[in-house]
């Protein structure tokens, strides 16, 4: 599996939205986006994801490294 981004909270919303996920909602720091019936969750932080948090991430919505890296 290819090595993950360093990769900012912000930027990877960005990305899922182009992705074709859309917010559905936040509550304090977390925010929930979704497309068709994948619901994911990301933290909202200043500093970088970490790998395992952004690893999960990309499983609950089952894409790719290779398609995360080809929309940022």
């Amino acid at each position: 599996m290819p090595e993950l981004p360093a990769i900012r909270p912000k930027r990877l919303v960005a990305a899922l939205k182009r992705l074709g996920f859309y917010e559905v909602r936040q509550k304090g720091s977390h925010l929930q986006l979704k497309r068709g019936n994948l619901l994911v969750t990301v933290p909202i932080h200043t500093s970088d994801l970490s790998r395992p948090v952004l690893r999960s991430i990309l499983r609950q919505a089952r894409i790719t490294v290779e398609d995360l890296r080809a929309v940022l």
